[in-house]
C-alpha cells in the first residue's frame, strides 16, 4: 500500500482526546493531526518522538494531517511503527490479491465487509467454488514492551473477544475462518497474545484456536514512502512477559460466553470486491 504522496515528518507534542495528535513540523509549524486508533497506544505516545504524518487539503475535512507512523526504540534501533488502524483491511487485501500471503492465496474472490454472525460484520470474504468460504478478521498490532516481541491486544477488546468467538462458530458451521495479525513494525520477530492486559481475549483466541481457526501473523516494512508485507511471524501463545497461559478453565467457556456476554457491533458499510491471484488478478 503506498501512500498518495511521502509523508511529512514533525515530532509529537501530545496525544489526547484519543482521535487528536499536536505535532511540531520539521519546518516549525505547529498543526493538529487526526489520530485514527482507538486503542491506547501504549508505548507510543511520548512527548519529542519523530512521527509522520499523511497531508490532504479536501475542503470537507476538519483536520489536513492524519498521523500515520511514529518512531521507537526498545533497544535494538530505531524501527517505524504504523499507528494507523483503518490501513491493515487495504494493506492484506492487496496482499492477498498479489498472492503474497500463501495461505490464503487461490480464491476465487474477496468481498470486504460482508455480514456474517449474530450482528457483525467480517473484515474479508474469500469465496471459491472448489474450496468453500474462508472469513478473514484481521487486527492491527503495534505494541511491544519487549524487543523483538509484538503483542495484541493494547488495551481490553470485548469487540476483538466477540470476533474470535463469531470464527469459531464459523468453523462449527463448516467453513475455514483465520484471524490474522498485521504487525505494523519494523522491528518484530515474534508474536504473543497480550493476556495480562485481557485475559478475556487470550482465552477465547485459545478456545476459537483449539476449535479449528487458524491464526497467521504477517509482518510489514515500512517506510515514509509504502506499508507493505514482507514476512511471516511465529506466534507464541505463552511468550506475552506477564502472561501464564494456563488459562484452560477460561478458554473452555470462553466462546459461548464471549458470544453471550458481548454487546452487537455496529460496523462501518463499505463494500468492494477483487479478484484473487489466479483468477483475473
Amino acid at each position: 500500500m503506498r501512500f498518495p504522496s511521502p509523508l511529512k515528518r514533525g515530532r509529537l507534542v501530545r496525544r489526547y482526546k484519543r482521535f487528536l495528535a499536536d505535532v511540531v513540523l520539521d519546518d516549525g509549524q505547529e498543526i493538529t493531526a487526526s489520530c485514527p486508533n482507538t486503542g491506547s497506544m501504549l508505548g507510543l505516545c511520548a512527548p519529542g518522538s519523530l512521527v509522520w504524518l499523511s497531508e490532504n487539503d479536501s475542503a470537507t475535512r476538519k483536520y489536513r494531517y492524519t498521523w500515520e507512523l511514529i518512531e521507537d526504540d526498545l533497544g535494538r534501533g530505531r524501527a517505524l511503527v504504523g499507528i494507523n488502524s483503518g490501513l491493515p483491511n487495504r494493506i492484506v487485501a492487496e496482499a492477498i490479491a498479489a498472492g503474497e500471503i500463501a495461505p490464503l492465496a487461490g480464491y476465487a474472490s474477496l468481498k470486504r465487509e460482508q455480514r456474517y454472525g449474530a450482528n457483525s460484520r467480517i473484515d474479508m470474504l474469500l469465496e471459491d467454488e472448489a474450496r468453500g468460504r474462508a472469513y478473514v478478521e484481521v487486527k492491527n498490532v503495534h505494541l511491544s514492551r519487549r524487543a523483538g516481541l509484538a503483542e495484541f491486544p493494547d488495551s481490553v477488546t470485548e469487540r476483538g473477544a466477540r470476533h474470535v468467538a463469531e470464527l469459531a462458530a464459523m468453523v462449527r458451521e463448516g467453513h475455514r475462518a483465520v484471524m490474522l495479525f498485521l504487525v505494523q513494525r519494523g522491528d518484530t520477530e515474534n508474536f504473543s497474545v497480550a493476556g495480562d492486559i485481557d485475559p478475556t481475549y487470550a482465552a477465547g483466541l485459545a478456545a476459537a484456536m483449539a476449535a479449528g481457526v487458524e491464526a497467521l501473523v504477517y509482518g510489514c516494512k515500512l517506510t515514509p514512502e509504502a506499508i507493505t508485507i514482507d514476512r511471516a511471524i511465529p506466534l507464541q501463545l505463552a511468550a506475552s512477559p506477564s502472561m501464564p497461559l494456563s488459562m484452560s478453565r477460561q478458554a473452555d467457556n470462553a466462546v459461548a460466553g464471549v458470544a453471550s456476554a458481548t454487546k452487537p457491533l455496529r460496523a462501518p458499510r463499505r463494500g468492494g470486491k477483487i479478484a484473487a491471484p489466479g483468477r483475473g488478478s
